[in-house]
């Protein structure tokens, strides 16, 4: 199929070129940018994690932490690097990324293949579920991002829900200029570009795309593939 060009990493993230770091996965060229969530490919953000190399990454001991945090580590490793802000009552399954001065406020939720950029925000509440917020992404209140990637000053407002699981559990379709596309993926929740802010209790339905800079008021649900700048009310 001939994908339309905001279903590419180069669009949807055109700042990462130029700031690319061992901070941020790489994303595929000539795929779809939700081929990072299939865990059978060679780009995805587990295989991503499982290739960290511990020893040249500044982390943090997590044993001074445990006072106030909890790690799993019964499935991979819970790598946080040295300069990342945890704050108290907040919980982490590994395998998880977690970047310097990223901030992982009171009562978070981490859990695997989880990749948490520099300057990204997980709040208060906020469950992160094998999903990429890449730098300065924020999930800052009772938020719940599965199965996606929030682009570059992403804000969701309080209450947002990215949704990745269909009621029937089967495949995820995206809506591409009125056609129903497979994603090949069981559970894909959005694909938010850069600079993209929604509304307090707006949900995405699952397989949604949003181009950078797009709105979405609040109490809405989105459905769809949507270019750059795309208004939802």
């Amino acid at each position: 199929m001939e994908w339309p060009k905001h279903v590419y990493a180069g669009w949807l993230f055109p700042s990462l070129s130029a700031n690319q770091s061992i901070g941020i996965p790489n994303f595929p060229d000539q795929q779809p940018v939700w081929e990072i969530l299939s865990e059978s490919n060679p780009f995805s953000v587990k295989q991503q994690i499982a290739t960290l190399e511990p020893s040249k990454l500044a982390l943090i001991d997590l044993d001074e932490l445990t006072e106030s945090s909890t790690f799993d580590e019964s499935k991979g490793p819970v790598l946080i690097e040295s300069g990342a802000i945890i704050e108290p009552s907040t919980h982490f399954i590994g395998p998880c990324f977690v970047a310097s001065q990223a901030i992982i406020r009171h009562g978070a939720y981490v859990r695997e293949n989880s990749w948490i950029c520099s300057d990204a925000l997980v709040g208060h509440c906020s469950e992160i579920k094998h999903s990429v917020l890449l730098p300065g992404a924020k999930a800052p209140h009772f938020n719940y991002v599965g199965d996606s990637i929030l682009g570059r000053d992403v804000n969701l407002g309080a209450g947002v829900k990215l949704s990745n699981l269909r009621n029937d559990g089967n495949e995820v379709y995206l809506t591409i200029n009125g056609s129903r596309v497979p994603s090949g993926l069981r559970k894909f929740g959005a694909i938010l570009g850069e600079g993209c802010q929604l509304g307090c209790n707006a949900v995405t339905n699952p397989g949604t795309v949003l181009g950078n800079g797009s709105i979405v008021w609040p109490n809405v649900t989105v459905t769809g593939v949507h270019d750059n700048s795309s208004m939802h009310r």
